[in-house]
C-alpha cells in the first residue's frame, strides 16, 4: 500500500520515500507519497523524484493501481528508473498543483451555491467545470453566480477535513452530491472536505486536494454555460490570475 500523504497535508511539497517495485510498465510504486493519483475529475500531480546518486526522474503524472491501495508515478519518455528499495525525493510541481486545489475548492463552492445534483464534472490548472441535473435550467445565471462565488471567496472561510466512517456515510446519503462519482471507499473510513465553520457552506466527502481558506482560490468566475441535455447544464468556471 501506498500511504497517501496528501490526504492529510495538501501542502507537502516534498517527500522522502521508498520504491516499493518499478512495474512491468516503468511505473514507480513507493511506500509513501504527497503525489495526488488522478480520480474524482481532479488530474494526478508531476514533478520530479530525485535518486540518492544525484539523478533526477521526471514525473508526468500518478495514477492509482489496480487494486487502488497502490499509487504509480509515470515517469516522462525516456527517463531512467530506479530499483526497488531505493530511497527517493519526491517534490511537486507546485504551481500546477496549487492551481488544481485552488479550482477543486472553488468547484465546492458552486456545489454550495446549485442546489441540485452533480452528473460530472473536471479540473484543470485553468479552470473546471461541473455538470448539474437542473429541473428549471433558466432558473441559475450566470452573472449572478459569478458574484455570489466571488462573495464566497472574499468572506475567507476556513477550509478543513474530518473522518466518518462507511456506516456513517450510508447513514447520511444526502452528503453525496455527485451522481457519477462515488466516493473513495475501501479503509473503512470517507473524508469529509468542509468550507465554513461545521461545514455551513459546504459539506461533502471528497479525495481531492485543497485550499485551506476559501479567500486562497482568488478571482474566478462562470465563462460560459452550456447545455448538455434536456436537462443537464455544464457552468464552466475560469481562474482569473
Amino acid at each position: 500500500m501506498s500511504e497517501p500523504l496528501f490526504q492529510h497535508d495538501a501542502y507537502m511539497r516534498t517527500c522522502a520515500a521508498k520504491v516499493v517495485e518499478v512495474n512491468e510498465r516503468g511505473g514507480i510504486v513507493l511506500d509513501r507519497t504527497n503525489f495526488y493519483a488522478t480520480g474524482g475529475g481532479q488530474p494526478g500531480d508531476s514533478g520530479s523524484m530525485a535518486l540518492a546518486d544525484g539523478r533526477s526522474i521526471r514525473i508526468a503524472t500518478s495514477v492509482y493501481g489496480e487494486n487502488r491501495l497502490q499509487i504509480v508515478h509515470v515517469p516522462a519518455e525516456g527517463e531512467p528508473l530506479p530499483q526497488a528499495g531505493e530511497d527517493v525525493t519526491l517534490e511537486l510541481d507546485w504551481q500546477r498543483r496549487h492551481r488544481l486545489m485552488r479550482v477543486h475548492t472553488a468547484l465546492h463552492l458552486m456545489c454550495a451555491l446549485v442546489p441540485y445534483p452533480v452528473t460530472g464534472g473536471q479540473i484543470a490548472e485553468d479552470g473546471g467545470r461541473l455538470d448539474f441535473d437542473i429541473e428549471n435550467p433558466d432558473a441559475i445565471d450566470k452573472n449572478e453566480l459569478t458574484a455570489r462565488l466571488q462573495a464566497l471567496v472574499k468572506e475567507n472561510h476556513a477550509v478543513s477535513q474530518r473522518w466518518i466512517t462507511d456506516a456513517e456515510l450510508d447513514a447520511n446519503p444526502n452528503l453525496v452530491r455527485t451522481m457519477s462519482v462515488q466516493p473513495p471507499r475501501g479503509s473503512g473510513k470517507v473524508r469529509l472536505v468542509a468550507i465554513g465553520q461545521d461545514g455551513a457552506v459546504d459539506l461533502q466527502p471528497c479525495g481531492g486536494t485543497h485550499v485551506s481558506s476559501t479567500a486562497e482560490i482568488g478571482g474566478i468566475a462562470i465563462a460560459k454555460v452550456e447545455k448538455k441535455g434536456r436537462s443537464n447544464r455544464r457552468f464552466r468556471l475560469a481562474l482569473l490570475d
